[in-house]
């Protein structure tokens, strides 16, 4: 791949991947509008890697809470940190299982512009009236596992691009009343085994096809896609803290009506 396309791709990623808009719909329009060869699912998930240690870095006290937590929970006690920790696992289970499914069997299947159209628009939509709906009273460290697990059933949508995996799960935490930041934050820490799970994948391909360029590549990628997260995750956890989730759902339906136009005529 030439160096500008990983260049636009990994910005495309790194401010995409955090906000509820669908990274992997973005990384799988770029090349169908600039007219490149689509970069392959190793590139998307590399790219995916490079903003999840962008996360790590963002959230590095609650990493070292969760970390805390596995320690807490290994020496058999409980505590709030042990709590988000089971937590993250119950909500990760679910993609876990049916993402190996579609890894398997599905493949590409999934990357089509229609597809992507629809799920970009309904749940931009949906994430608007249950934003605006919804209480906003609940903290992530008093969530009960029960919520947990129905964030997580949420996530599964995301393995249709368009859906968003932020925009999903944070729609969920807000169903259930939890706070706009709150939501983000369990978004995002929810987003460290999912994307390593999908890394481990990713990178046993890559090595099994001993390819040097796609390997160089997917360094490449990841290292520059986490520069943009970073500055992403800033940006949108300061907006949140005062603001709406309105300004993602106006841009998905926008380019929703516009997808769904150029597909169909």
């Amino acid at each position: 791949m030439l160096l500008f396309h990983l260049v636009v791709l990994a910005l495309v990623q790194g401010i995409t991947e955090f906000l509820p808009v669908s990274s992997s719909a973005h990384l799988i329009l770029v090349p169908v509008f600039a007219d490149w060869p689509d970069q392959g699912l190793i590139i998307d998930i590399a790219l995916h890697v490079g903003t999840l240690l962008a996360v790590i870095v963002y959230f590095w006290r609650d990493i070292l809470n969760l970390l805390q937590g596995l320690f807490s929970l290994l020496a058999g006690r409980g505590d709030p940190n042990a709590g988000l920790v089971i937590n993250l696992v119950i909500a990760t289970l679910p993609v876990v299982a049916v993402g190996l499914l579609i890894h398997r069997y599905a493949g590409n299947a999934l990357r089509d512009p229609e597809i992507i159209a629809w799920t970009t628009l309904v749940f931009g939509i949906l994430l608007y009236f249950i934003d605006h709906f919804s209480l906003t009273v609940k903290r992530i460290e008093h969530m009960p596992f029960g919520n947990a697990f129905i964030i997580g059933l949420a996530q599964i949508l995301s393995l249709v691009p368009g859906t968003s995996r932020a925009g999903i799960t944070m729609t969920a935490a807000r169903a259930l009343g939890y706070e706009r930041p709150e939501a983000a934050r369990f978004s995002l820490l929810l987003s460290i085994p999912t994307i390593l799970g999908a890394g481990a994948l990713a990178f046993k391909d890559l090595m099994e096809r001993g390819d040097i360029q796609l390997e160089a590549n997917a360094y490449l990628a990841g290292g520059l896609s986490f520069a943009a997260a970073l500055l992403a995750i800033t940006a949108m956890m300061g907006w949140l803290k005062q603001a709406t989730f309105t300004p993602f759902v106006v841009y998905r339906v926008v380019l929703g009506i516009f997808l769904l136009f150029w597909v169909y005529s």
